[in-house]
């Protein structure tokens, strides 16, 4: 089975968000069918977790679980939202292809598949 697009699962990502009353917006926009997403949630303190993609050797693609999804890590919890910024900044630097979502909740609910590495 192959994985949905990034523009698709940024869709309904956002969508889905929204719907229930959490703010989101796409802060860029990356490559279409299979651009790396970084997600910002922004805990309304001044402070924001960031997650990004799990590196594709740390996943098992038989594990109905991944197939067709998105699958993320949590890259920076409750630093500072500048700090976070600096490193989207850079990650944008590195690979310009890149989607950046921002999300709001004070809870730290972002509503991914999220793994500790």
């Amino acid at each position: 089975m192959q994985r949905i697009t990034s523009d698709f699962f940024v869709s309904a990502y956002v969508r889905r968000r929204n719907d229930g009353g959490r703010f989101t917006a796409v802060v860029k926009r990356g490559a279409a069918e299979a651009g790396a997403i970084f997600v910002k949630l922004a805990r309304l303190d001044r402070t924001a977790d960031l997650y990004g993609p799990v590196p594709q050797m740390f996943l098992d693609e038989t594990d109905p679980a991944v197939r067709g999804g998105r699958v993320f890590e949590r890259l920076m919890t409750a630093a500072a939202e500048f700090e976070v910024d600096e490193r989207l900044s850079r990650e944008r630097g590195f690979d310009p292809d890149c989607w950046i979502v921002e999300t709001e909740d004070p809870s730290g609910d972002v509503q991914l598949d999220v793994i500790l590495l």
